[in-house]
């Protein structure tokens, strides 16, 4: 298969890109709008759970580890203090991640469905986004609701979806910042745990922030994660277990198409920058989902020499183009590539080293914009 032919045409260019002294990211400064911030408090947050009869959480669509986990976490300390709420995730997820519902009430939606969620709820809370852009599909609903609605988020970039938010960039992931509201709730970590210690709050949580941080790879793996995951482990998470279904359980299609885009790679800016691309043919050659491109822009990071890796991938249902950003730490000389700011250039964002983006156009585009920015 031509896919396989991975790193035979390794395209040489230079460009230019700019380089970044480290600062700390937050929420209200750096130049980002300042009407996306915290407004209200944890413990304001808990008070409204507590008092509602019917709760619905979402998150942006195409949910990765943090969203879900962060869906779930929430929609199980619901039910610990025997409030009755629902996840509402709009697809595609990965199967992976999936098999950690377990029972858990989770609506999962067709993209391309005009479906909206049905049921008398009172409170509506959106989880690891702020952005109108990642969350189309239910969007007609959350906007009728405004006054309902309740926005955790870790990204510092946003827009008014909720009118009652907390927001801090300094978590390495979502759950991380959830994990304060399940303590306000005063809930036990292991609650929803079934027979086998399985889907409880605790593994949620340690599913956001395990795979937000890379397995405690990335530089957002701060001290606060890493003393969470302890308490979570404590409660009876199997970290093994949760590795293996989530990293070591990929169909064999997945691999092929880490292949095609490792055949598509191209090293910008004097070998600083990755470019890669996966075409809609891509995905009918090698039966891969559009949920299986996870984490295969991360490949070119394992060169010494790649400061950042961006995957850009042609989704011809949805007739938009993707865009996946990555960057490593920052080197001996203190700087590094923010990817969020070259998100920010395509409509996007996210955060200094993982930043995504959507465009109009055809792929080669794309790409070619790419290439400029470069």
């Amino acid at each position: 298969m031509r896919c396989f032919r991975a790193w035979k045409s390794i395209v040489l260019q230079c460009g230019r890109w700019k380089r970044y002294n480290t600062a700390p990211l937050c929420a209200t400064t750096n130049g980002f709008p300042t009407s996306y911030e915290t407004n209200t408090t944890i413990e304001s947050i808990s008070r409204e759970l507590r008092a509602a009869r019917r709760v619905l959480v979402t998150t942006h669509q195409k949910p990765d580890g943090d969203a879900l986990g962060s869906v779930l976490a929430v929609v199980r300390a619901c039910a610990a203090i025997g409030v009755s709420a629902e996840g509402w995730v709009v697809d595609p997820c990965e199967g992976n991640l999936r098999s950690f519902e377990g029972s858990t009430p989770v609506k999962h939606v067709n993209p391309r469905a005009v479906e909206l969620p049905v049921g008398d709820f009172d409170l509506a809370v959106v989880v690891d986004t702020g952005a109108w852009t990642q969350l189309e599909v239910i969007a007609p609903w959350l906007r009728s609701r405004a006054d309902c609605v309740i926005g955790l988020d870790h990204h510092a970039r946003g827009d008014s979806v909720a009118a009652r938010r907390i927001v801090d960039a300094s978590c390495g992931s979502c759950t991380t910042l959830l994990a304060r509201l399940v303590d306000a709730l005063g809930v036990d970590m292991r609650s929803g745990a079934d027979e086998r210690g399985r889907c409880s709050i605790a593994e949620a949580l340690y599913m956001g922030i395990a795979t937000d941080t890379g397995w405690f790879r990335f530089p957002n793996a701060r001290a606060a994660e890493f003393a969470l995951a302890a308490r979570l482990l404590e409660a009876g998470v199997d970290k093994d277990a949760m590795y293996q279904q989530i990293e070591q359980s990929s169909r064999a299609a997945r691999v092929e198409l880490q292949a095609c885009a490792l055949s598509s790679l191209e090293m910008l800016n004097s070998g600083r920058i990755a470019l890669m691309r996966l075409r809609a043919d891509d995905f009918g050659e090698t039966g891969a989902m559009p949920e299986e491109t996870a984490g295969i822009v991360n490949i070119p990071m394992e060169i010494a020499a790649v400061r950042a890796s961006v995957l850009v991938v042609e989704d011809a249902q949805a007739g938009i183009i993707k865009l996946s950003f990555r960057s490593k730490p920052a080197d001996d000389a203190g700087s590094f590539i923010d990817v969020n700011e070259l998100a920010g250039r395509f409509g996007g964002g996210g955060h200094i080293h993982a930043a995504g983006a959507k465009q109009k156009g055809t792929l080669d585009e794309v790409l070619q914009r790419v290439r400029a920015e470069i």
